[in-house]
């Protein structure tokens, strides 16, 4: 892996253990990351481990939708459950497929990134 492309990975990462909205299985599969780079192990074998944990988890928008009518209220709060139901309906009229919460964003680029865009 070349060195831009280990160091746009390494910034994901950090967005991915930064992010609120990161599953623990996101967090367990960035740590992971880390780790291993940390412990010398080979960085593609590295990556591609990270890539197929969040490959795996694809939060859509009608997912999200089903959050924001229900448990975000509990979660979040009435109110910022439903500024979130009317930001995450528009975008869904925009078209829009995928959550756009800092962790999906951040693993949607970094799957793009390598080659696997999320579709």
């Amino acid at each position: 892996m070349d060195k831009e492309l280990f160091d746009y990975t390494a910034k994901k990462v950090e967005e991915l253990l930064a992010a609120t909205s990161s599953s623990q299985a996101t967090r367990d599969a960035a740590q992971g990351w880390k780790d291993a780079i940390a412990s010398g192990a080979d960085a593609d074998a590295a990556t591609t481990k990270l890539l197929d944990a969040i490959d795996e988890h694809h939060t859509t928008i009608d997912e999200v939708l089903a959050f924001a009518k229900g448990a975000a209220k509990q979660i979040l709060g009435a109110e910022a459950a439903a500024a979130m139901l009317a930001h995450e309906t528009q975008r869904k009229k925009e078209g829009a497929k995928f959550c756009d919460c800092a962790a999906c964003v951040a693993a949607q680029k970094l799957l793009a990134k390598h080659g696997r865009p999320v579709l």
